[in-house]
């Protein structure tokens, strides 16, 4: 899935790279939705003097795309059954996971999510939890400090579970989900610096937050599921995302090739390898 923005760029970029070695015709993509963006006070942000500034409507905005665009169509022509989704820049993402897939299939389970443990209390990651017998994420920003802080009897957090937008949906689950509940789903409000056309009709490049962008999370469908599974896995083999450029403290292009190159040098020691620079290091 696309925005109207990256869609020629993706298609191009995979197309310069063979796919991948997969089969073009088993690569097909889709745009999502999008959403006009407003000011404080909700009216429309203009993006030139005659185009509404529109933004995607956020990794949650899935369903919609899948069900306007034919996809579950196409998945039914295909035989495919289970789905396999990531949400998040991870170069450690282990796509179509059989591990992950067989344990949601043993479990019986139409929808199910990776975790992986909360590195701190405070590390910003919505947690999965039940919320009142419901399956849901609970965002780090809506979590109090004596709450992340909570610690069972054996000293492990509590709510320890983080999200890493990793998830399993059965296709019948989806079905029912785009039918039956995607309207259910809320939008999320989030400020952003939303370049605009001022009274004057300059355009403006503001230094600060002026608007909202609205935006529903793929998370938020987990309060539908009737069988719902945890697979926790290890940070260190399956989850480094990509959020910063080079510079910053973490989760950067240079961390993120570290974080491969120790992976796959774990990989080569468990098959009997030895290093030849016993110095070596994620670098």
């Amino acid at each position: 899935m696309t925005s109207e923005h990256t869609m020629e760029p993706t298609r191009k970029f995979f197309a310069k790279h063979g796919f991948f070695g997969l089969n073009e015709r088993n690569v097909v993509f889709f745009e999502q939705s999008v959403i006009p963006c407003v000011d404080v006070d909700g009216k429309v942000i203009l993006e030139d003097k005659f185009k509404i500034a529109t933004a995607p409507d956020g990794n949650g905005g899935l369903y919609r795309a899948l069900g306007q665009n034919g996809m579950i169509d196409d998945m039914d022509r295909r035989g495919i059954d289970m789905i396999h989704v990531y949400c998040v820049d991870n170069i450690l993402v282990k796509m179509a996971d059989p591990v992950f897939v067989g344990f949601c299939l043993e479990k019986n389970a139409n929808c199910g999510a990776k975790v992986v443990k909360k590195a701190f209390p405070e590390e910003p990651v919505g947690v999965i939890c039940q919320v009142n017998g419901v399956y849901q994420v609970v965002e780090y920003s809506e979590i109090s400090s004596e709450t992340a802080n909570r610690r069972n009897s054996d000293g492990e957090l509590t709510f320890n579970a983080g999200n890493i937008c990793n998830h399993f949906f059965s296709k019948e689950f989806l079905k029912t989900l785009i039918l039956e509940h995607e309207q259910e789903l809320i939008y999320h409000i989030a400020k952003k610096k939303i370049p605009f056309i001022d009274a004057n009709g300059v355009r403006q490049n503001p230094a600060t937050p002026n608007g909202i962008k609205m935006e529903k999370f793929v998370f938020d469908v987990f309060q539908f599921s009737t069988n719902f599974a945890v697979w926790e896995v290890l940070r260190e083999e399956e989850f480094s995302p990509l959020k910063n450029a080079d510079g910053a403290p973490k989760d950067t292009p240079t961390t993120s090739r570290g974080d491969l190159l120790n992976l796959h040098k774990q990989f080569a020691l468990r098959a009997g390898a030895k290093l030849c620079n016993s110095e070596a290091t994620n670098g």
